[in-house]
């Protein structure tokens, strides 16, 4: 079992720059992919990004490819986003989700377990 909590969203204006955190809890951190998701109002849930167990691979939508990256603290037991040239189109409820999928379920939130409550990122035109 792994409870997931996300923090760090906010407003930020386009073109600037924000740092989301997920923390797990349990003993179980490395045995689990960890990736992110956002879902804008009226829209469907979509991948952003995602790391592996041992944190030497990593995923991303083309959407926020070479503007965003991931990584993952051992000893904290946190994932992180960091959001660079955000753009309006980023608006969205950020959630942090952990599970063991094959790669090519990656992108797929059912390919994930748990799931975190979220956290609102708001870019302002």
């Amino acid at each position: 079992q792994v409870q997931l909590v996300e923090s760090g969203g906010g407003l930020v204006q386009t073109g600037g720059s924000l740092r989301i955190s997920c923390a797990a809890s349990g003993r179980t951190f490395n045995s689990y992919t960890l990736g992110w998701f956002r879902q804008a109002p009226g829209k469907e849930r979509e991948f952003v990004a995602a790391i592996s167990r041992n944190g030497d691979s990593t995923h991303f939508a083309d959407s926020v490819k070479d503007r965003f990256t991931i990584s993952r603290d051992y000893a904290k037991n946190t994932v992180y986003l960091q959001m660079n040239s955000l753009k309006p189109a980023d608006t969205a409820t950020y959630y942090c989700a952990a599970g063991a999928p094959p790669i090519w379920q990656i992108g797929k939130d059912y390919g994930y377990n748990y799931w975190g409550q979220g956290t609102q990122v708001t870019v302002s035109s």
